[in-house]
């Protein structure tokens, strides 16, 4: 046994020198032995110092040209005594040799090129930075151990129990035992199990908040829309620039939906090109084929749209609506920006609602999440009038950051899904990323959803706490 070899070494001589040594020469694989050494060492039977050492060693190809010859060395040998013509020296060797070794050759100043006959010249001592250069030898570093006795030596390790049995106490060999101390501060195994990741602690307190405030959760399971229900609906034009496929990911399979209510369609085309309820419309040829075609949905807006016609078939009533879900959009990929993120989105619907309506509803949601100074700027989307941009003091950063859009939905969007001419929807939207990388301390959202998530992040993550002064 490997293990009683060194301590029995060790118990006439001083010192083990080179470990490797000492296991060729006993016959000893020296990785068993070096296990042996550090087992040994750590119950401090023995000190071991490292030993490393470096050498050079050849590489596949080094090995290849070491059975074979180098390619000039192949050339050089090619070449008879009397010399060769060029032509017959390629025509003899393989052409993939004959490129490398000439040039090596060469240069090596091994030949010389006469105008018709190339011969030999005195070959000169090879140099090791040439053959590192060409990748043909490689550093090996051989690692190993010296070893003298340590504070706990002894020509035998004794085992130390570790168990008291029934037969230890009846045979009474307890009282000779020796027992391996215990050791206090070692820590368990880990428990396994699931953890939450920051965005659906985060996600589970805006949901929270939405529900404590009466509002209803959208259906969002439906990552693929059409453009109708994603764009014309919400009276978007058709060739607005968020529907080319820089910015919206189009299916190819399949292109198009298969069903879309169509005196429903025929209202929307009507709008989009002659206008109505007071408006002139976009004034443009409108396409259905357009309006077919599948995508992943750019916003949850495209749920709203939906909700908000089946309302309106339904007999209305008034409504708070809410979503959380993923959308996508082809955007470049950096530290603020993914082609995959969460968006938020709340929306009242009732009868005679203003801008004041839209604006108390905020202060009450953000005051929530802990945002009570909140400012507001003029915007524009195509499908809200008035729309606003929120934003809110931050204390902790100490400066006003844009934490979300709003607005109030057009008469052309609304109108056309049959709701009553009085009745008002107001709406909100913010993403999830953000407001998660601001609680957590992240900076870059590719630390936080993706492929590059540190799994620690999600089992290390404290609990979420929404107020963020």
């Amino acid at each position: 046994m490997a293990e009683e070899v060194v301590l029995g070494f060790l118990e006439k001589n001083d010192e083990i020198s080179d470990s490797g040594e000492f296991a060729s020469e006993r016959g000893i694989d020296h990785q068993e032995l070096t296990n042996i050494i550090k087992s040994l060492h750590g119950f401090r039977f023995v000190n071991a110092q490292d030993i490393k050492r470096e050498r050079w060693v050849l590489t596949e190809e080094g090995r290849t040209y070491a059975a074979a010859g180098s390619p000039e060395v192949q050339v050089f040998l090619a070449i008879p005594p009397e010399g060769i013509s060029l032509e017959e020296l390629q025509r003899k060797m393989d052409p993939a040799v004959f490129k490398i070794g000439r040039s090596q050759a060469i240069k090596n100043q091994w030949l010389e090129m006469g105008k018709q006959l190339v011969t030999r010249k005195v070959i000169g001592p090879k140099e090791i930075d040439a053959l590192k250069q060409r990748k043909l030898i490689a550093p090996q570093t051989w690692k190993g151990y010296s070893v003298r006795k340590g504070p706990n030596y002894a020509p035998k390790r004794k085992k130390f129990a570790t168990d008291l049995t029934r037969d230890n106490l009846q045979r009474g060999d307890w009282k000779d035992m020796e027992f391996k101390e215990y050791n206090f501060s070692a820590k368990g195994q880990p428990i396994e199990g699931g953890h939450l990741h920051a965005l659906l602690k985060v996600r589970q307190q805006f949901k929270m908040i939405f529900l404590q405030m009466g509002f209803e959760e959208m259906p969002t399971n439906n990552f693929v829309e059409s453009s109708f229900w994603n764009f014309d609906a919400l009276f978007q034009p058709q060739q607005h620039p968020a529907r080319d496929s820089h910015d919206t990911f189009f299916l190819q399979v399949p292109p198009t939906t298969k069903f879309l209510p169509e005196d429903y369609v025929e209202r929307v085309k009507r709008v989009h090109e002659f206008g109505g309820y007071g408006s002139r419309g976009y004034e443009y040829d409108w396409k259905r084929e357009e309006a077919n075609k599948n995508l992943l949905r750019t916003h949850t807006t495209a749920v709203s749209s939906r909700m908000l016609y089946r309302l309106a078939q339904e007999g209305f009533a008034p409504k708070k609506y809410f979503s959380i879900d993923r959308v996508f959009r082809n955007e470049a990929v950096d530290r603020t920006h993914l082609a995959e993120f969460h968006q938020i989105e709340g929306l009242v619907c009732d009868r005679g609602l203003t801008l004041g309506d839209l604006i108390g509803v905020f202060n009450d949601f953000f005051t929530r999440l802990g945002m009570s100074k909140l400012k507001f700027k003029p915007a524009y989307n195509p499908y809200t009038e008035p729309s606003m941009e929120i934003f809110g003091y931050h204390e902790g950063l100490k400066k006003w950051v844009e934490i979300g859009n709003s607005g109030m939905f057009r008469p052309e969007m609304l109108l056309p899904m049959g709701l009553p001419e009085d009745v008002r929807v107001i709406a909100w939207g913010l993403s999830l990323e953000r407001p998660t990388m601001i609680l957590y301390g992240i900076d870059n959202i590719r630390d936080l959803f993706g492929h590059k998530v540190d799994l620690s992040l999600i089992k290390k993550n404290p609990l979420c706490r929404i107020g963020i002064e």
